[in-house]
């Protein structure tokens, strides 16, 4: 494809011929070979373009940046953008036909809640006969062939790509976690949403973003970006429902349980079976439990519903769907409830103990294994050890990913949130694994053990490296063996 082609709709000031001819697009000056447009980006680490010698050496035959070098090679277009990152979603759209306008892609953002629900409506969809893609935590998706994924939200060539894939095999719709870090990054830039959802905002990745004031901000800029013939489709019971559409361009429609919205849903029964609720007026009963998985439900019917799907089959559907994986998973087996949940922001866990307290006997312990990964918001972490406490009877504190860090030092700051009391209700495993056998035997007939902020997750990273490790797995081995 010729230059002037990737980047049209782009402001631009282009040094050289604008119809040099390229064959690759590429921001990674590793992967970089002849004819290939190099984008050098400003990261939180490293910055591209002191890697834009190196990619004309290595043959791109054009450079996409935002400042200048100070000697431009013959023969090389150089294309200065005011921000290569958002340059490069733009570029990423161009190259592959605008995929996401040619089917009806929703997206959800906020704390938790992402992954299930997009699971769910990838599920509910391919129930009724449609050609369908996903892009989440866990899994991409197109119909039912699985895509490795690496994070939330993939890169914009990444997600460009992958979107034109589902067009070419026939998928009229796509459901797609957007993240936080998705948007600041301009990973989502170019790429056209139908319809948007969001869930809530609560404590996390202050690592990244600093300030709740930038997090919240970040999430909005997601609604800031539909256009007029969108939707946007918000819990009005999160404060910040209302903030993120404040400058939409998309029709606004609600949804709550405490509130009045557009939507609303009355928890009638809740049960470790499942819940029976009352959704826009109407009686269902379905598998998932606890009042999060009430909203993770009402924003999918709502979805589902402006999707142009009829009201009572959407209730259908919702009725037989069962949670993603590592959501509020159970593993039964002598006489003792295991659970695994994803919990890993306190919002998140102080949801799953509460639902588990709201339907548990008084004669039944709750058993919390919780830890904090590494590298990331340390802010949380003595938050998690004291809601781990305050809401079960015995908590085992141990490493959850601890990526770079010292194990034993997270665990320290985790405690560190406990007073002399609460530090009496509780063990010190380091080892993962022991941690939850530990757990195990400290739980009688009739108890429950919560393994609690890895999930789906199928590894456990140390210093870079990721070994093998499923709680699911761990929980089978000693309830069920």
């Amino acid at each position: 494809m010729i230059l002037k082609n990737i980047i049209k709709g782009i402001e631009a000031e282009v040094h050289g011929a604008a119809t040099v001819d390229v064959k690759d697009i590429q921001f990674d000056s590793r992967k970089v070979a002849g004819g290939t447009l190099f984008v050098a980006q400003r990261g939180t680490k490293v910055d591209g373009h002191t890697y834009i010698a190196g990619a004309v050496e290595k043959g791109a035959v054009a450079v996409v940046c935002e400042e200048l070098p100070e000697s431009l090679a013959d023969g090389v277009a150089y294309v200065k953008v005011a921000d290569s990152s958002k340059a490069l979603g733009l570029m990423a759209a161009n190259w592959y036909g605008h995929p996401s306008e040619k089917l009806t892609l929703v997206g959800i953002t906020g704390t938790n809640g992402k992954t299930t629900t997009v699971t769910l409506l990838h599920r509910m969809f391919r129930q009724l006969g449609y050609h369908v893609g996903l892009v989440s935590t866990i899994v991409n998706k197109i119909d039912e062939e699985e895509i490795a994924t690496g994070h939330t939200t993939p890169d914009a060539l990444e997600l460009n790509q992958l979107l034109r894939r589902m067009v070419d095999a026939g998928c009229k719709f796509a459901f797609m976690e957007v993240s936080s870090h998705a948007v600041v990054q301009q990973r989502i830039a170019g790429v056209r949403f139908a319809g948007a959802i969001f869930s809530n905002i609560t404590h996390d990745h202050l690592d990244f973003h600093k300030t709740m004031a930038n997090y919240i901000a970040a999430k909005k800029g997601f609604f800031d970006g539909l256009d007029k013939d969108a939707w946007a489709l918000v819990n009005v019971d999160d404060k910040n429902g209302r903030v993120m559409v404040q400058n939409t361009k998309a029709s606004v429609h609600t949804y709550a349980l405490q509130h009045s919205a557009d939507i609303v849903c009355k928890i009638v029964e809740n049960t470790f079976e499942g819940m029976h609720l009352q959704v826009d007026g109407k009686e269902m009963w379905c598998r998932l439990v606890g009042r999060f998985n009430a909203y993770n439900l009402l924003a999918i019917y709502g979805a589902a519903v402006l999707c142009g799907v009829d009201k009572d089959e959407a209730l259908r559907i919702l009725s037989s769907l069962e949670a993603a994986p590592g959501r509020f998973q159970y593993v039964n087996g002598r006489g003792i409830t295991g659970i695994v949940d994803y919990a890993h922001t306190p919002d998140a866990l102080q949801n799953v103990i509460s639902t588990i307290d709201g339907i548990r006997r008084k004669n039944q312990q709750l058993i919390t294994v919780v830890g904090c990964g590494g590298d990331r918001d340390r802010t949380k972490r003595p938050e998690m050890a004291k809601i781990a406490v305050e809401g079960s009877d015995k908590v085992v504190l141990t490493s959850d990913n601890p990526r770079t860090e010292n194990p034993d030092a997270i665990l320290d700051e985790m405690e560190a949130g406990l007073t002399p009391q609460q530090l009496c209700r509780v063990v010190r495993i380091t080892d993962r694994r022991q941690a939850i056998r530990t757990a195990c035997m400290m739980a009688k007939e009739g108890d429950i053990v919560l393994v609690a902020g890895k999930g789906h997750e199928t590894y456990q990273e140390v210093n870079g490296v990721r070994h093998h490790f499923d709680d699911v797995e761990e929980l089978e081995k000693l309830l069920r063996n």
